[in-house]
Formats: C-alpha cells, sequence, structure tokens
C-alpha cells in the first residue's frame, strides 16, 4: 500500500469512528431533551454535547464529501437525499399526525422536521461547495463565516428550508471539505491527544459545576438573533463567540476519538440509519411515559446506556439489509425517467 493511501486508510477509520460516536452523542441528546429542565446534570451533558456534536458532524459529512461532489456520483447523491428528505419528511409528519398526537411542529416540505434539517442543509452545502469550486479556501471559509454571522439577522423563521443551520454551519462543511488527516497526525501526537481529551472532559466538569446556562436556541443554530431576544447590532458577536467555543470544543473531542479500526469503525459506515431512525424510538419512548419514572441518576444512566445500546443496535447489519430501500432508496429510475422525457421532447 502507498504512503497516500495508508493515510487515506487511516483517515477514514479515524473519521468513521468519530462518525459513530458523534451519532451516539446526537441519540442521547435527543434521549435526555425531555429532562434537561429537571435534571442539572442532564442539562450539562446536553450543553456539553451541543458544544462540538452537530460541528464535527457537519465537518465529518463534509469530509467524505470530497469524493462525491461533481459530476454523475454527486448528482446522484443529490437526488438521494431529496428522496430521503420526502420520504421521512412524510412518516414523521404522518405519525406525529396519528399516533405520536405531537403539538407545535411545521408539517411542510418547506420546514424540515425536527433532525431532517440536516438533509436539507446537506443538500445546500453541496450545492453552496459547488458554487465555490473555484474560490481558494480563504475564500471559502471567509464567506462561510459571514454568511454564518450575518444569517441571524434576516428577520424571517430560521426553520424555513433550514436557512439558518445551513449557513451557521456552513463553516464547518467548508473546513472538512478540506480537512488534512495527514497534519491532524502530525498536530495530534499522543500527549496532545491525550491533553485534548482532557480538555473535552474539563469542560463538562465546569458547565456541571458552574451551572452554566447558554440559551438551547444558540445551541442549535436553527434561530434568527431577533428569535432569540436580540436586537442588538452586535448580536453577530455572540455567533463568533458561539464559534469558538465550538471549536475548542470540538478540537478537544477529537483528542478521544481512537485512531485503531475496531467494531466501531464497521457501525460508523451505518450512522445514516441511526440518524434517520432513531428518531421513531424517542418519539415512542416519550408517548410511553417511560420518562415520568426517571427521576434520579439511576435512571438518567439507564436511560443514557439504552441510547447507546440502539445506537449500535441500529447500526448493524442486518438493520441495513431489512431498511435498505427506504433509507437509501434506488435513483438509478429517475435518471431513467429523465432520459426518457429528453428523448420525447
Amino acid at each position: 500500500m502507498s504512503v497516500k493511501h495508508s493515510i487515506e486508510a487511516r483517515g477514514e477509520t479515524f473519521f468513521l469512528n468519530l462518525r459513530f460516536m458523534l451519532i451516539v452523542t446526537v441519540f442521547a441528546g435527543n434521549a435526555i431533551e425531555p429532562l434537561i429542565g429537571t435534571m442539572s446534570g442532564l442539562h450539562a451533558l446536553y450543553t456539553w454535547i451541543f458544544t462540538f456534536h452537530m460541528p464535527l458532524f457537519v465537518l465529518v459529512t463534509g469530509y467524505f464529501a470530497k469524493e462525491s461532489l461533481t459530476g454523475t456520483t454527486g448528482r446522484t447523491v443529490l437526488i438521494r437525499i431529496g428522496l430521503q428528505y420526502i420520504i421521512f419528511q412524510s412518516l414523521y409528519s404522518l405519525l406525529d399526525e396519528t399516533l405520536f398526537k405531537v403539538n407545535g411542529i411545521h408539517h411542510s416540505f418547506f420546514a424540515p422536521y425536527l433532525l431532517l434539517w440536516f438533509l436539507a442543509s446537506h443538500a445546500f452545502w453541496r450545492l453552496l461547495m459547488l458554487g465555490m469550486s473555484k474560490w481558494s479556501f480563504t475564500g471559502q471559509m471567509t464567506f462561510a463565516v459571514l454568511a454564518g454571522i450575518l444569517v441571524g439577522y434576516l428577520q424571517l423563521d430560521g426553520v424555513w428550508f433550514s436557512i439558518s443551520r445551513t449557513f451557521v454551519y456552513l463553516p464547518y462543511f467548508v473546513a472538512g471539505y478540506h480537512f488534512s488527516f495527514q497534519a491532524l497526525e502530525r498536530i495530534y501526537t499522543q500527549r496532545i491527544r491525550i491533553s485534548a481529551a482532557a480538555v473535552s472532559v474539563l469542560l463538562f466538569i465546569i458547565l456541571l459545576s458552574r451551572n452554566i446556562q447558554i440559551p438551547v436556541g444558540w445551541l442549535l443554530g436553527s434561530m434568527t438573533y431577533i428569535q432569540l431576544g436580540h436586537t442588538e447590532w452586535y448580536a453577530g458577536l455572540y455567533r463568533m463567540a458561539l464559534y469558538g467555543l465550538q471549536l475548542t470544543a470540538g478540537l478537544a473531542f477529537l483528542g478521544c476519538v481512537p485512531l485503531r479500526e475496531s467494531r466501531m469503525t464497521d457501525w460508523g459506515k451505518r450512522t445514516l440509519y441511526v440518524f434517520l431512525l432513531h428518531g421513531f424510538v424517542v418519539r415512542f419512548a416519550a408517548i410511553s411515559g417511560v420518562y415520568a419514572y426517571i427521576v434520579n441518576p439511576a435512571g438518567a444512566a439507564l436511560l443514557l446506556a439504552a441510547a447507546v445500546a440502539m445506537t449500535v443496535l441500529l447500526a448493524q447489519p442486518i438493520i441495513k439489509q431489512c431498511l435498505h430501500p427506504l433509507v437509501e432508496p434506488p435513483v438509478n429510475w429517475i435518471a431513467s425517467l429523465q432520459r426518457a422525457v429528453l428523448r420525447r421532447s
């Protein structure tokens, strides 16, 4: 194996490990959300998770988009994202109306359903990267950061078209697209990795002991400044500060990610299944009434253990075998239909 291929293989292993660890935090964060108002420990954990997990998830997505942004592969990916969005937006909305009985949610294809914002934004990130393809990295990152700050000043609901999160998290997609694992290996020596991991743990301890309250709206990135209660002209400075926190927390968490291949690496190949399906599990848990019995740290620990176990379960090959047509719908028929239409015209 050449040196280049060896580096690429190590990089893929690292990012698959990271992707699985992040999907665990996604599942855990969504699972504990109903309890963060009553249990301070879970509130600290929730805040800690949201300081790094979505920025890093977007970074990983950008990293793996390098080989599939352009050409036929790029078009195929965009079509598949569109189909996934239509399928799961319909399923979640249907179940909300019939089974879950959830109120206060926009059931519209123009307002991504909760976790499905990531699909909508992923499509836009790819299109934006294509539009910026001739720019330098500095130009792309400058635009991304400025757009992430300025989008907060728009006087609209940031949920529509996932416009707020698309631009708030765009810098991380750009960074992931240009990410050099070789540079990370060079910088993150064993000593640095241990120090970074310690900083990540220290951040959680600070959030827990100081009871620091960061408004959830800022952490989610889905709301404009007006929606967050800030009409000041300098509101963008708060987002700049949040970028600084996310960068620090993200770099620190990278020190926790193992470099070696393991079962986790294999599970990391199927995180899409966990991401799109775990919302059903969380919704079922909510209507089951189980949260009423979680009133102490032991119950919270069991909830977190269940979230980890379900993440592992949903990442198993058998789930992919059974649900592949639903989660990764075939797109060849769309290309065939398009060719047929063009021939007729």
